[in-house]
């Protein structure tokens, strides 16, 4: 493991904007793209993107990048989710039969995409992780679902209405979780938009809004490179077992992040073939 903390200390404000993620707490109304633009715009920066589409009324965590974190977006892309919402069903049903019909909702599933999606609409299996009733109020049911990335949790909460005979639809919503990104996070709390607005007034507080890019190896295990080796590898060349600054075992296709020592090197992917340990994926130039 790398200390991002370490790393983020030794870094300037120029730097951390450069390559970092600030873990905005979305509020209702705007669209993703909306809260990302405003970043962006607001920090003076060449680009931004964001990790996971949220609907304009669904509220919560959205972790937007920074310049060349925006090449990070892919590799967190996936993650798993976690939601509290409220659905109302259109006919009261007990609270028994709606936890027998939970049940079907439960572990891999078949979801459509919704029409208004703009992805393919075909049928693609998602993974519900857990899916629980917190507290139902007549038709009205609070609960909490952690699930796959990619699934859409309006249209699971359709199909449990028609799976119900009774019919259900979404009445507010907000994400939680979005894979490492959490809004109660001890070191990285997310901040709303105001909060933000406040902190780029006071550079130390802006710091403190901001997580270093290397947070991804959080999510990739981490690779140790020989120092002497670390200029020919950001040249793009691939790794090779003589490269590495110790052993390691990883299957082929395992996704790595690679350091020397703190500083990052890249996303690479393993291969082992001919003395090649990993190809690169994404390698984080130095800025010349």
């Amino acid at each position: 493991m790398v200390n991002i903390e370490k790393i983020k200390e030794k870094k300037s404000i120029k730097e951390l904007l450069e390559f970092g993620i600030i873990n905005i707490d979305k509020p209702s109304g705007p669209t993703s793209f909306d809260v990302s633009d405003f970043v962006r715009k607001s920090l003076g920066l060449r680009k931004t993107s964001h990790f996971g589409t949220l609907d304009p009324k669904v509220t919560g965590v959205l972790p937007i990048a920074l310049n060349r974190a925006c090449k990070l977006t892919g590799f967190f892309l996936g993650e798993d989710k976690e939601y509290v919402g409220i659905m109302r069903i259109h006919e009261d049903v007990s609270l028994e039969k709606l936890k027998e019909a939970i049940k079907n909702f439960t572990g891999k599933i078949k979801q459509l995409p919704p029409v208004k999606s703009r992805v393919k609409r075909q049928e693609r299996e998602r993974e519900v992780k857990s899916f629980e009733i917190l507290e139902k109020v007549e038709k009205d049911i609070l609960f909490r679902a952690e699930v796959q990335g990619g699934t859409y949790i309006r249209k699971l909460i359709h199909d449990l209405g028609v799976a119900l005979g009774v019919g259900a639809h979404m009445l507010e919503l907000r994400r939680t979780r979005a894979g490492i990104f959490k809004e109660d996070d001890e070191k990285y709390p997310s901040i709303t938009i105001y909060e933000l607005e406040k902190a780029m007034k006071d550079e130390e507080e802006l710091r403190k809004s901001i997580i270093p890019g290397e947070v991804i190896s959080q999510i990739y295990p981490v690779v140790q490179i020989r120092e002497e080796s670390a200029e020919r590898i950001l040249r793009g060349q691939p790794i090779y077992e003589k490269n590495l600054a110790e052993k390691y075992n990883f299957n082929a296709d395992n996704k790595i992040s690679v350091f020397s020592g703190d500083k990052f090197i890249g996303i690479f992917k393993v291969v082992s073939e001919d003395k090649i340990f990993a190809k690169p994926e994404f390698v984080l130039q130095p800025i010349s």
